[in-house]
């Protein structure tokens, strides 16, 4: 461990998890204020901090590795990015898929520094220490598309290879999706489900969630209106299976109403409004609270 990454987890004030708008939120991190004076109470919180959605927060930077693999399910090569806390023990790490939003990559899934966030909590001991794993998941809504391209099934056959190759906890402990993402989270979610293995938590920031075919018809990702009412998560909520699930949406988002429909008729642990639109400046102010709900579910 750096010297760096030591003088900053020290200037880490921990603090207790708050209520926010009637759900428990991350706690503020304090910075230091002056060299070697630790950070008082009311010092700068962790959100105001990545409100610009840096990578590192406080200082501390994520560790981030990127590789390319071949995904048979895929039919393609694809970019595996691990984004992991620094300075703990990473052998059989507990890890979170995260997957990005339509026309996105696995570069582009870490929204709102979470990546960032992530670390600067497991610093200063909020959360335990846990990472997450993005895979280039195409524009197809995370399921067997008609044209062969199958997603889902990388993730849930091929991912924990992947994982296990890297020293890493094999079965993911929690899935997290932005967008296009978060439909995939909740259909991975379900699929873990079926198979008797249920994942610990499901977290899903802005989903996805279209309530008519006329408007999902326009992204190509289904073959018809039969195939997306098998798999969409609002069509489907009493086959999610049973993992707590969060969902944030901004009030201004294009995705606002389906989310609160899914949030009136789903049970959630976490179903939070605040206000925002579909953006990394809205997301930046809710990534701490997603990292506490993760955290919170690590096992």
């Amino acid at each position: 461990m750096g010297q760096g990454y030591r003088a900053a987890a020290r200037s880490l004030s921990r603090r207790s998890l708050l209520a926010t708008t009637g759900l428990l939120g991350l706690a503020a991190a304090g910075a230091a204020v002056s060299a070697g004076v630790n950070a008082a109470p009311d010092g700068d919180s962790l959100q105001r901090a990545v409100g610009g959605g840096p990578r590192a927060v406080l200082g501390i930077e994520p560790i981030v590795r990127t590789d390319r693999v071949y995904s048979a399910a895929r039919g393609r090569e694809v970019e595996v990015i691990t984004i992991l806390p620094p300075g703990v023990p990473t052998q059989n790490l507990p890890m979170s898929l995260l997957l990005h939003g339509l026309h996105g990559t696995a570069r582009t899934a870490a929204i709102g520094g979470i990546g960032g966030v992530l670390a600067a909590a497991v610093a200063a001991r909020l959360v335990p220490a846990f990472g997450f794993m993005a895979v280039d998941g195409g524009d197809n809504y995370w399921h067997q598309h008609f044209s062969g391209d199958d997603p889902m099934t990388m993730l849930l056959d091929e991912a924990p290879n992947w994982l296990a190759a890297r020293g890493l906890a094999t079965e993911p402990f929690a899935c997290t999706g932005t967008s296009m993402g978060g439909f995939g989270a909740l259909v991975y979610g379900r699929r873990r489900a079926e198979r008797g293995r249920p994942t610990n938590a499901i977290a899903t920031l802005s989903p996805g969630l279209i309530t008519s075919w006329n408007e999902m018809s326009k992204r190509n990702a289904f073959a018809s209106v039969d195939e997306w009412a098998a798999l969409d998560p609002l069509q489907n909520i009493s086959k999610l299976g049973p993992a707590p699930t969060g969902v944030w949406v901004g009030d201004r988002d294009r995705f606002v109403d389906g989310c609160r429909e899914f949030m009136r008729r789903a049970r959630l642990e976490v179903a939070l409004v605040t206000p925002g639109a579909h953006n990394d400046d809205y997301w930046s102010t809710v990534t701490p609270d997603v990292v506490r709900f993760l955290g919170s579910h690590v096992r």
